[in-house]
């Protein structure tokens, strides 16, 4: 291939300014090493990937009996779902089950922290697309703040799997580290119980939010060998050293643009050595460093690769000691201990989906240090550029504050979502919501949320019963539906929002749209009946059955994404389904003000002013005003 050849030497040279230290960071030559990256994969040659089918059922059936299988748990490899994924369109068309030329893939726009702004996304070897996320630390329920970033990753896929592409998907289990280990000791359980218990309880969160399972969930203490020999690459690249009681440091003044790639670090804070920042007692830790402070460390920004067995503290259950395998046959042992926190992502992501990622997802709260971390980890060890788009959701609020566990303001979906109506309101709220935005969790926002979703089942039922009933009624026929047109003209809408960085709120703008269209429909119908009420000469008009049904194949279609009609698993002891109105203060407000009220919300948060007063106006005009309120949701009361 004559790119290939024409760029070897550059591209070599790029190489070299990521793994060894003593050059500087070019972001001219990071980007000719990614050109050379992408002409290699698309030639076949030296692809590591191994990417599953993933494609999302038009059959909303399909997709709810997919995710009802939980993922083994022996090993934390490969999840069930990755077996049953590929069979996702066993009951849809044909050609899904072949790959989609890259010519016609819509082109998705993403905002990449890497770059700082919206961007093409161009996977290296379309329509295949490798995808990394965090996952969670299995100490604990994940909560409701957590399940954004899931959610958020979610969205993300079955957008990319409605838009045509492959998406091979990896999310890790963190089943190892100090929190762990001090839960353990508390409650008197081995390090495997612990975790396995709530390994459970993830998965069956997971598939009450109706999320589409990654393609493995591999553990960090089934990947040790893995982690040991990345400890070794790195250290043969000058940027990893061993102190005299056994733990490995990453040499973070060795890495050129180390705190500069999603963040904006000050360079100069960054090289100031232990002595300058605690006065030379190594008593303390900066603030921008998540690992405890070690005095033997060369410097105080250095963050830990491998901690060194400390009788006092760990655990025989909880540590390793890892041989690695030289080149020539040698081997070097890397001590005694157990991983740090960062090195898990870079080494699971480099076994499962190779040196060089399309995507990796996780919480703006990630970006400094893991995610920075992992970047200096991987393009350290690997010569190799790590991931090519990175995406970061916001946090989930309880007032102005950011719902987490060390502020003790979290609540667990269980406890949050007692109903599996609350289920599926969390779930709406959050893919509705402008991922990248703060969301305000209150009782008011998931009532807005859990009145939205009545008003789209309410539809749904209401489609399908005229439907079944009116099925060989050929005279119900209308060549020149409006509703038609509407639904062609929102689907295109919606098409081009979830194209432009997963904009959902106006994606539900079109779903609304197409709703309110098929409302009329029946409205217009039940007037006119009620109308001739004793008129037997009257003649009441038919329903637009082809204007229903294109509805009801749109919203099947928007449910690939929003993934919002499913019956919640009883066994994840959510309760039954509730049918308390969706108001504060006992007022009660009707579903299609709470809808003009969300509506509105989700425009404030595109920055829409102008369809927000708009939306204003009409609930003004039904006989209610919103008021909005600092850090939490908008207040509804009767005028």
């Amino acid at each position: 291939m004559k790119f290939i050849s024409a760029i070897t030497a550059s591209s070599l040279a790029a190489s070299s300014l990521l793994c060894h230290p003593s050059d500087a960071f070019a972001p001219a030559a990071y980007s000719t090493l990614r050109k050379s990256t992408y002409a290699i994969n698309n030639e076949g040659e030296n692809t590591v990937w191994t990417t599953a089918r993933r494609r999302i059922s038009t059959s909303t059936s399909a997709l709810s009996a997919s995710t009802s299988s939980l993922p083994p748990l022996s090993g934390g490899q490969q999840s069930r779902q990755s077996k049953s994924s590929s069979s996702l369109n066993t009951s849809s068309n044909d050609e899904n089950t072949s790959s989609t030329p890259s010519s016609s893939l819509r082109q998705l726009t993403l905002y990449n922290s890497l770059t700082r702004t919206k961007t093409p996304f161009v996977p290296q070897s379309s329509p295949a697309v490798t995808m990394y996320t965090c996952g969670p630390t299995v100490y604990d329920s994940a909560h409701v703040g957590n399940f954004r970033a899931f959610l958020t990753y979610d969205v993300l896929k079955r957008v990319l799997l409605y838009l045509g592409y492959d998406v091979d998907h990896v999310c890790n289990l963190t089943d190892v580290d100090d929190k762990i280990i001090k839960r353990c000791e508390r409650e008197g359980m081995t390090l495997m119980e612990l975790t396995r218990k709530f390994e459970g309880k993830f998965f069956d969160d997971l598939e009450a939010l109706n999320i589409v399972k990654a393609r493995a969930y591999p553990r960090a203490t089934d990947h040790i060998d893995e982690m040991a020999k990345l400890i070794i690459d790195l250290e043969k690249n000058g940027l990893a050293y061993q102190s005299e009681e056994g733990s490995w440091y990453f040499s973070v003044s060795k890495k050129e643009g180390y705190g500069t790639r999603l963040v904006q670090l000050d360079p100069e804070q960054l090289k100031k050595g232990a002595s300058t920042e605690t006065g030379g007692g190594g008593a303390q830790r900066g603030g921008l460093d998540a690992d405890e402070y070690d005095a033997e460390k060369e410097g105080v920004r250095d963050f830990c690769l491998w901690k060194a067995y400390k009788p006092e503290f760990d655990r025989e259950d909880a540590t390793w000691d890892p041989v690695v395998e030289l080149e020539g046959g040698e081997t070097k042992n890397v001590g005694r201990g157990r991983p740090g926190w960062h090195l898990e992502c870079s080494a699971m992501a480099r076994k499962y989906l190779g040196n060089t990622i399309d995507l990796h997802a996780g919480g703006v709260d990630l970006k400094f240090p893991h995610h920075e971390n992992e970047i200096a980890q991987s393009e350290g060890a690997n010569c190799a550029p790590f991931c090519n788009c990175w995406i970061h959701n916001g946090f989930v609020n309880i007032g102005d504050e950011k719902m987490s566990k060390s502020k003790g303001n979290f609540l667990t979906l269980r406890t949050a979502c007692p109903t599996s109506d609350d289920v599926r309101a969390y779930r709406y709220l959050v893919v509705s919501s402008q991922y990248r935005n703060p969301l305000s969790f209150t009782d008011a926002a998931l009532g807005a949320a859990k009145g939205a979703l009545k008003r789209l089942d309410k539809v749904k039922v209401m489609i399908g019963t005229a439907l079944s009933e009116e099925e060989n009624d050929t005279n119900n026929v209308d060549s020149e539906s409006d509703i038609v047109a509407t639904v062609e003209k929102e689907l295109a809408n919606f098409d081009v929002a979830i194209a432009d960085d997963l904009s959902m709120p106006r994606a539900s703008a079109s779903l609304f749209s197409i709703v309110k269209s098929a409302e009329k429909e029946f409205k217009r119908v039940a007037k006119a009946a009620k109308d001739s009420d004793g008129d037997e000469s009257a003649v009441v008009p038919p329903l637009d059955l082809v204007g229903l049904a294109s509805v009801q194949r749109a919203l099947n279609k928007m449910d690939q994404v929003f993934g919002i009609f499913y019956d919640v698993p009883k066994e994840n002891g959510a309760a039954e389904s509730d049918d308390g109105d969706s108001s504060e203060d006992g007022v009660s407000v009707p579903e299609d003000v709470m809808d003009l009220v969300v509506q509105r919300s989700e425009a404030k948060d595109a920055k829409d002013w102008e369809l927000a007063d708009s939306l204003r106006a009409q609930i003004t005009a039904l006989g209610f005003s919103v008021k909005d309120v600092k850090g939490g949701d908008p207040i509804v009361s009767k005028v």
